[in-house]
């Protein structure tokens, strides 16, 4: 009986430090993905954060109306955030900020997914799924699909 007691004890002990841990790295993830993604790429054009939380191979992948698959590398993406700056763009005002609402955030050791709302202004345009791989210098952002919300009888 004592070992049992023991045993469960042992259990829940490790049980409670993974989910401590696994706290921690949601709250990184989210931190990396408001900096890097909401902050630097959408609404900033700031090419510091981008490169702080986005992996140089990152890429956002979405499908053309004949079914094929896109690929918007984030070298390509950050061409577009300078051209947008220049063009007076960026960064956005207060009434077309991007804001996000996280749905979940999944992780499994060094892997993760995430799923949030994208708001512009007060209008959910998109559901973002976002994959994250953690390195030595923590979480980066690797790849991203979403699906877009048809504004046509919404």
């Amino acid at each position: 009986m004592r070992r049992l007691s023991v045993l469960i004890i042992l259990v829940f002990v490790v049980v409670s430090l993974f989910a401590q841990d696994n706290g921690k790295d949601v709250e990184a993830i989210k931190k990396v993905i408001q900096t890097a993604y909401v902050e630097g790429l959408q609404n900033e054009g700031d090419l510091a954060k981008i490169d702080s939380g986005i992996h140089p191979d990152f890429a956002l992948l979405g499908i053309a109306d004949g079914g094929q698959i896109w690929k918007l590398t984030i070298d390509e993406w950050k061409k577009k955030i300078i051209d947008r700056k220049k063009a007076g763009q960026l960064p956005r005002s207060k009434d077309n900020l991007i804001s996000i609402k996280f749905l979940s955030v999944d992780v499994t050791g060094t892997a993760a997914v995430a799923k949030f709302e994208f708001y512009v202004g007060k209008d959910l345009k998109y559901v973002d799924y976002i994959s994250l791989y953690k390195f030595n210098e923590g979480w980066k952002l690797v790849s991203k699909i979403y699906y877009q919300f048809n504004d046509v009888g919404r």
